[in-house]
């Protein structure tokens, strides 16, 4: 049964607010967004305007998904007993009713934002934003959140690695050509890998409250040392699909493996067995790791071209 979040004790501040919006995990945000305009850059296609309005729809959905997540997972009763990030609802510190508006107010600059990039390149555009919000909102919302079946893994695959990048592509491309598509499509892959590596960090974090909390992630699903496995296995599976690119494409592609540099160090620390508090540092390299992949694939792709 889901419990009664505390009520707030005072009005969260700024500093509050931008803790709660998850700030670790926002280069899973802006990773397929540098490198789908890489992609496009590499056809000689890019456009900047449309690439930070891919930017802004990216980042308020990835604010829009965490605060959303505090939500559910606050008036759950999930959050109640935390290890990691601050949760505005678990702790008290903001209302549910607030933190729920402050999802919806994000999602509601990723529309806005989509909808001028759909006016301007094709207007089925505004229902893959859809299918993005309710994929953001049902991670933990609703009666049957999928996150707690062990699904969040894949659905971040797909939205925050493939639909983002070779959605960043299309916007700016205009079109799906054999050019861009295939290298776009590996990119997604590479990226999706490390932002599910973001993911699987933090629920390795949490697999002992989510376990009593009843939230069955992937990671208590697999259990902590198959998890840690996972862990590797998608950094290495990132790795491998950018020289894939590299090999299709240019080999400047290959600057993207600096990611390997913090990636290593945070498979090091997963496969040394660290837990809960420990475990913090994974995630703040997991992400540095992806956005350097970014910046490699954007900085390779446009040297080659």
């Amino acid at each position: 049964m889901p419990s009664a979040s505390p009520a707030p004790a005072s009005s969260p501040t700024l500093a509050h607010w931008v803790a709660g919006a998850r700030p670790r995990t926002l280069p899973a945000a802006v990773a397929p967004v540098l490198a789908g305009t890489g992609v496009a850059a590499y056809e000689g296609e890019a456009v900047v305007w449309k690439a930070l309005l891919a930017g802004v729809v990216a980042l308020a959905l990835q604010v829009g998904v965490n605060y959303a997540n505090d939500y559910s997972d606050g008036i759950r009763g999930t959050d109640d007993d935390r290890v990691g990030p601050l949760r505005l609802v678990g702790s008290g510190l903001a209302s549910p009713r607030a933190v729920k508006t402050a999802a919806f107010a994000a999602f509601g600059v990723a529309g806005v934002a989509g909808l001028v990039l759909a006016a301007t390149t094709a207007w089925w555009i505004v229902l893959v934003g859809i299918v993005c919000v309710l994929a953001a909102w049902f991670y933990t919302g609703g009666d049957k959140p999928y996150g707690y079946l062990g699904l969040g893994e894949v659905m971040v695959f797909v939205f925050f690695g493939l639909v983002a990048t070779v959605g960043t592509t299309y916007v700016q491309v205009g079109a799906f050509t054999a050019d861009t598509l295939l290298p776009s499509l590996y990119a997604g892959g590479g990226i999706g890998a490390l932002a599910c590596a973001i993911l699987v960090a933090n629920n390795l974090r949490d697999v002992p409250t989510d376990t009593v909390a009843g939230k069955r992630t992937l990671a208590v699903r697999l259990g902590e040392q198959r998890t840690r496995w996972f862990y590797v296995l998608l950094v290495a599976g990132a790795g491998a699909d950018f020289v894939a690119i590299a090999l299709l494409t240019t080999p400047w592609v290959l600057l993207s493996l600096v990611y390997v540099v913090p990636a290593a160090a945070a498979a090091g620390i997963v496969m040394r067995g660290a837990r809960g508090p420990a475990l913090i540092p994974v995630l703040a390299r997991s992400g540095v790791a992806e956005l350097l992949a970014g910046i490699g694939l954007f900085a390779g792709f446009w040297i080659g071209a």
